[in-house]
């Protein structure tokens, strides 16, 4: 597990590099990627068994906070959002030490079809893409009181235009809710016994994000949206999203004792 707490200090390494040097974006931009992939490599032997996955909660925190991380670490080479890196590299460094200190032990299952698979693969990218949505939000709540105040501390510079902001939030919500509708969709395949297999509370939670989200975007398209109007809709649809996975997983594994992905 060392290769998990070195990818650790290198997350708070950039973060802390992004808050330092604001206006140098080329080290941030490279300090993460030996993170990601050592944390990304230890991740896939602790949740991956000859097919089949062993993914408790501890696996699953850290996988929700690599791939925003490497989602985030992806974008920052065409858009000027290295800044996102303050919410996220510390949180993929929480995730990293985490799966390091309390792994789940392998439970062997039947391999996953490829429609489980699929389903997997796209839960986990729309999660990635709103929950840098979500840290784009804080940072542009943070912003907008910086303006009202008219304090702008160093570290706002490394932050792009308000309206460049609230662009590249709607641009992730709008590509997050394409990918949650999917993945809900795609859920329907797998499903037999809604509550023998325990994910009555989880569709419910994630079908009312998906509203909150789609509101959003209709109010936006609509009415035009924006500002602190925006911003709570948005923190209220990840905060959703974020109970219908991690808060129904840990009710099910820590008090029921069942498990599912």
């Amino acid at each position: 597990m060392t290769a998990l707490l070195v990818a650790a200090l290198l997350y708070l390494l950039t973060a802390v590099f992004i808050w330092r040097y604001p206006d140098t974006p080329s080290p941030s931009r490279w300090l993460p990627l030996p993170a990601l992939i050592a944390h990304g490599v230890v991740l896939g032997m602790m949740i991956l068994h000859h097919g089949s996955i062993t993914l408790g909660l501890s696996e699953a925190l850290s996988l929700f906070m690599w791939q925003s991380a490497l989602l985030l670490w992806a974008l920052c080479w065409r858009d000027k959002l290295q800044a996102l890196g303050i919410g996220i590299y510390p949180a993929a460094a929480l995730g990293a030490l985490i799966a390091a200190l309390d792994p789940t032990p392998p439970v062997m299952s039947d391999p996953l079809d490829w429609k489980t698979r699929l389903h997997v693969v796209l839960s986990l990218m729309s999660a990635g893409l709103l929950t840098l949505a979500a840290v784009n939000a804080v940072l542009l709540a943070i912003q907008d009181r910086w303006l009202h105040r008219l304090h702008f501390p160093r570290f706002a510079r490394a932050l792009p235009p308000l309206q460049t902001m609230e662009d590249v939030l709607f641009r992730l919500i709008g590509i997050g809710f394409a990918l949650l509708s999917a993945t809900l969709l795609s859920g329907l395949w797998f499903v037999r016994d809604w509550m023998a297999q325990h994910l009555a509370h989880k569709t419910i939670l994630s079908i009312t994000a998906w509203l909150i989200f789609g509101i959003l975007l209709w109010g936006r398209a609509r009415h035009g949206w924006r500002g602190r109007t925006a911003i709570r809709w948005a923190l209220a649809g990840y905060a959703v999203l974020f109970l219908a996975y991690f808060g129904s997983k840990m009710i099910l594994e820590e008090i029921l004792g069942k498990h599912w992905g």
